[in-house]
């Protein structure tokens, strides 16, 4: 597979912090965390150095990946993986295919073409090819031309699709803290 972009494996340029931590930064990091998961993410680690920051960014990260969503597990995953893939974060791509791949139905398939430059976009289901020029487009031009959007709007609703253009810009943010920052990649999340 030849990734989106390369990551880059030098040292953490901001260590993320590291337990025992003070107790209004221990209930931050564990209203962050995933529930279930016992060793809290590097990601929540670095973005509570900037509690307040960390603190702001909980609803919007709520709503975009909660029960409340109006979009389905599977094209929220298509949007999340394909948008850390075309900012070569591989931190977050890892940590999304590992943790939400399988139970999105991302086929082995779906997850090499979404994080590839060169693999054919063909390969992936129609509904699926839409969301990655979806984000595609939205990397490249911060726009989407008239054809995609007509297309989108055949599947998708005015507020699902003000939800898919949020959700790209979203993990645009995101990724940009994990390569700016160096997130140190998680032991058991996926590679390139």
């Amino acid at each position: 597979m030849t990734p989106l972009a390369a990551t880059d494996n030098r040292a953490p340029r901001i260590q993320p912090l590291e337990a025992p931590y003070p107790e209004p930064t221990a209930d931050l990091l564990a209203r962050m965390n995933p529930p279930g998961r016992p060793e809290i993410l590097a990601l929540f680690r670095v973005l509570a150095i900037n509690p307040e920051l960390a603190e702001r960014t909980l609803d919007l990260g709520r709503y975009l990946l909660g029960r409340k969503a109006a979009i389905d597990l599977h094209d929220r995953e298509v949007v999340i993986t394909r948008v850390c893939a075309r900012c070569g974060a591989e931190y977050e791509w890892g940590v999304h295919i590992a943790a939400f791949g399988d139970a999105a139905g991302l086929s082995a398939t779906d997850r090499r073409v979404m994080a590839s430059a060169t693999e054919d976009l063909e390969l992936l289901a129609p509904r699926d090819r839409l969301l990655v020029r979806l984000v595609d487009q939205l990397h490249d031009t911060s726009h989407v031309d008239d054809e995609l959007w007509q297309a989108m709007c055949t599947h998708w609703s005015p507020p699902q699709l003000i939800e898919l253009m949020m959700l790209a810009g979203w993990y645009h943010a995101v990724s940009y803290v994990c390569n700016g920052a160096r997130v140190p990649l998680e032991k058991w999340a996926a590679r390139w």
